[in-house]
């Protein structure tokens, strides 16, 4: 399995694996293909989050209102998938 040779240290993980599993992951495709599955997985990602947040909008906005300390770490959350969505995106 593709996981197996992944060591992910509880408390130390990093985009740096996501990457790595996500290369190896691609190494099973020709590399002609490694821009649509690259396309096609950042769509999917998208549309993901855009049905998480069409559920939990009202849950997102209270969050924000009445916690100000969670923006910092939602600016972050959404900082990692911008970097994911590029990462797919530029990948030849």
């Amino acid at each position: 399995m593709l996981f197996l040779k992944q060591k992910i240290v509880w408390g130390q993980f990093s985009l740096q694996s996501l990457y790595d599993i996500y290369s190896q992951f691609l190494s099973y495709f020709p590399d002609r293909l490694h821009p649509w599955i690259s396309l096609a997985l950042a769509v999917l990602l998208v549309v993901g989050v855009y049905k998480v947040l069409r559920r939990q909008l009202v849950y997102l906005i209270l969050l924000v209102v009445l916690l100000p300390a969670s923006v910092p770490i939602l600016k972050s959350v959404w900082q990692q998938v911008m970097e994911i969505i590029k990462f797919l995106l530029t990948r030849r």
